[in-house]
């Protein structure tokens, strides 16, 4: 038994942030962070919180299902940016959404996030622990990005993304391969001090303050060398080729990686979308959210083969084959 995705949802804040807005507080312009990461714009949290915006990621994910919060057995929630130690976005979730019959926790991946939670599912699913579940990415990133670092400020975005997954007996149907790991070696290249340890000193924390700090150089060269081997991987797993797949979902970091991607695989960039341009990288909400745009706007047909993949601090990475 594997699990199919029937509902998909987003949320993303009011507010949006513009390049050209960005221009007047850090030193950058609209023309530079186009051309480096493909990003326009991105909305950033005022009145909304990551349980917030998870929250109504799922009501609409439920909407499009079919189904009501009273049928959800499972909620997991894959983030990096809480404002809360306790209780964790998935138990508030499960509050504000009245799926009282629920198992809730939470699932810290970053970007690579989504697919570790729906891994996860797919678990408990296959196992018959649970028959459903709601899986969501959700990030409120601003609050803990460096807005006079221009090297981060530009790049990230909030918002959250969620998906309705069950069983699936459909043959073909579903999800037919995931793959998942990571790299904890190589972790230091991306990193952000939980707020409430500012104080404490260790040497693989050279950084005070609790903000986001990347070596871009060292995650692009990773992204582009380690997600191509991913989706090979995974592609072989479940008998077909990169040429068989309709569409590739990609974490939503730079669109330079995307197009590496797509280069390596020997694809047209066509079977590649993207969001990031107006939303930017949301973290572990980026795939969920662009999957919900495109199944929203019926650009995914039933039977389409698609493949989701995503990288991200840990270093984790992630794929996964399925069938819509």
């Amino acid at each position: 038994m594997t699990i199919r995705i029937s509902g998909t949802g987003g949320a993303l804040p009011d507010k949006i942030l513009t390049n050209s807005e960005l221009e007047k507080t850090v030193d950058t312009s609209d023309a530079w962070i186009r051309e480096r990461t493909g990003i326009g714009a991105r909305h950033i949290a005022q009145n909304e919180t990551v349980a917030s915006l998870a929250a109504e990621a799922c009501r609409k994910a439920l909407s499009d299902a079919g189904r009501n919060a009273e049928d959800v057995e499972l909620i997991l929630v894959a983030s990096t940016s809480s404002e809360m130690l306790l209780p964790c976005i998935a138990c508030q979730v499960q509050s504000e959404t009245g799926a009282v019959n629920a198992a809730a926790f939470d699932i810290n991946a970053a970007c690579a996030g989504f697919l570790f939670a729906l891994q996860t599912a797919n678990a408990y699913i296959a196992s018959g622990i649970y028959r459903n579940a709601l899986v969501v990415g959700a990030e409120v990133l601003s609050r803990i990005v460096d807005w006079k670092d221009r090297s981060t400020c530009v790049l990230f975005g909030d918002g959250a993304g969620a998906v309705f997954a069950e069983a699936c007996d459909e043959e073909g149907m579903g999800i037919r391969a995931m793959l998942q790991g990571s790299d904890g070696r190589r972790g230091v290249v991306l990193q952000c001090r939980a707020g409430h340890y500012t104080e404490t000193d260790h040497e693989l924390f050279p950084y005070k303050d609790p903000f986001i700090h990347m070596d871009g150089s060292e995650v692009y060269k990773f992204a582009v060398r380690t997600i191509p081997e991913c989706i090979e991987q995974v592609l072989e797993q479940a008998g077909l080729k990169a040429c068989d797949i309709d569409l590739y979902i990609l974490h939503q970091a730079n669109i330079r990686i995307i197009g590496s991607i797509a280069k390596r695989l020997g694809v047209d960039e066509d079977r590649f979308p993207h969001n990031l341009e107006h939303v930017g990288n949301t973290s572990s909400a980026a795939i969920p959210l662009l999957l919900d745009e495109l199944n929203k706007s019926g650009k995914i047909k039933r039977g389409a083969k698609l493949v989701l993949s995503g990288f991200g601090a840990g270093l984790t990475y992630g794929a996964c084959v399925m069938r819509w």
